[in-house]
C-alpha cells in the first residue's frame, strides 16, 4: 500500500491566516470597534532571527575540590582534626568518605562516622598551632607549596 503524506503550504498557511484576520476585523467593526469576548488580540507575527544569541552556560556546580582534597589525605594517612559546630575536636585519619559523611579512624578511641553538616572546618594535625610553636608553624607554612584546598587553623 503506498500512503502519500499531505501537507500544507506555506502560501495555504499565509491565506488560512489572513481570511482569519479579515473575518475578526469585519467582527470587530460590527460590534463597535469592541474588542472580541474572551479573545486576546491576534499576535503579530514574529520573525524568525537569523543571528541566533548564544546563552551563557551557568558555572558547574561540582568542582572535585573537595573529592581531591579526601582522597590524597585518605592515600597519606595524615591525621587530621574536625572542628564541630559545637566547638569539639575530633583528631584521626580519613578513612572513607560519601556524600553526607566521613569515617575517622582514631588510635585511642573508637572509629567514628561524622556527618559533613556537623563539620564547622578540618585542618591538618601538624598545623595546630600550639602556643609555644608559633614562629615554628609559620616558617612551615611559608616553605609549604599551597596546592590543596584552603583550610582555617584556630587561634
Amino acid at each position: 500500500m503506498n500512503r502519500k503524506l499531505i501537507r500544507t503550504t506555506l502560501a495555504d498557511v499565509k491565506a488560512r491566516r489572513e481570511a482569519t484576520q479579515q473575518r475578526d476585523r469585519t467582527n470587530d467593526r460590527e460590534n463597535g470597534g469592541a474588542p472580541r469576548s474572551g479573545m486576546p488580540p491576534p499576535r503579530p507575527a514574529q520573525q524568525p532571527s537569523s543571528i541566533q544569541v548564544r546563552k551563557r552556560q551557568p558555572p558547574v556546580a561540582e568542582t572535585h575540590a573537595e573529592i581531591y582534597y579526601y582522597k590524597k589525605q585518605i592515600d597519606a594517612h595524615t591525621p587530621m582534626v574536625l572542628v564541630l559546630q559545637d566547638g569539639e575536636e575530633i583528631e584521626g585519619t580519613i578513612e572513607w568518605y560519601d556524600r553526607g559523611a566521613l569515617k575517622i579512624n582514631r588510635r585511642s578511641a573508637p572509629n567514628l562516622l561524622v556527618l559533613k553538616r556537623n563539620i564547622k572546618y578540618i585542618f591538618k594535625a601538624e598545623e595546630r598551632v600550639r602556643p609555644g610553636q608559633v614562629g615554628r608553624a609559620e616558617e612551615r607554612a611559608e616553605d609549604r607549596v599551597e596546592d590543596e584546598v584552603p583550610h582555617v587553623v584556630e587561634p
